[in-house]
């Protein structure tokens, strides 16, 4: 299958999953304020369709950077790819008081959330310097836009679910169809 129609699959699966399946979630999770992480939470109904949708989108992350024949592309993208998948098999603590907490993955869902977040602001930053015009401003903006986001998620966490989801729309949407590394850094 040709990389851009993997991709054009892998980010319509985020965008029906990450809407759709808070339908058919634990009572009481709002799309506002619930992140997909909580979708994919330990104990919670279907999780692990949004934890294979994780694991598809750092799958295809990895495909898009490896193809780069840079290795500022290829070194942070594989991090940001492979903590991606993590926090797919890694899930967050569950929300619903029923359900048993294993702190362990939930401690390593916050740390392999918490590299996903960095090194996609840092691959993001990165291609801003290292390209022109329309590429440098669009990687500029995506390093802003990865850190103002989370911001606003703490400053407002009712908007939690939705800041993270237009983060996410918005990082994938540039880094699966409109982000084109400078051939002049190709090694």
């Amino acid at each position: 299958m040709k990389k851009n129609k993997a991709a054009f699959i892998v980010y319509i699966l985020f965008l029906a999953v990450s809407i759709g399946l808070a339908l058919f979630s634990f009572d009481g999770y709002s799309i506002l304020s619930n992140t997909t992480s909580h979708l994919g939470a330990q104990g919670s109904p279907n999780a692990w369709v949004m934890n294979f949708v994780f694991m598809c989108l750092g799958a295809m992350s990895i495909w898009i950077v490896l193809s780069s024949k840079i290795r500022f592309y290829q070194v942070v993208g594989m991090i940001f790819g492979l903590s991606l998948i993590l926090t797919g098999v890694f899930r967050h603590a569950p929300l619903m008081d029923s359900i048993r907490t294993n702190l362990f993955h939930d401690q390593l869902h916050s740390v392999f959330a918490s590299i996903t977040g960095f090194s996609f602001t840092f691959l993001a930053a990165g291609h801003g310097f290292m390209s022109h015009k329309w590429q440098r401003a669009s990687g500029l903006i995506m390093a802003v836009v990865a850190t103002l986001i989370p911001l606003g998620m703490i400053a407002l966490p009712t908007f939690m679910g939705l800041f993270q989801r237009v983060m996410f729309m918005s990082a994938f949407g540039w880094l699966f169809f409109y982000m084109k590394p400078p051939k002049e850094f190709e090694k």
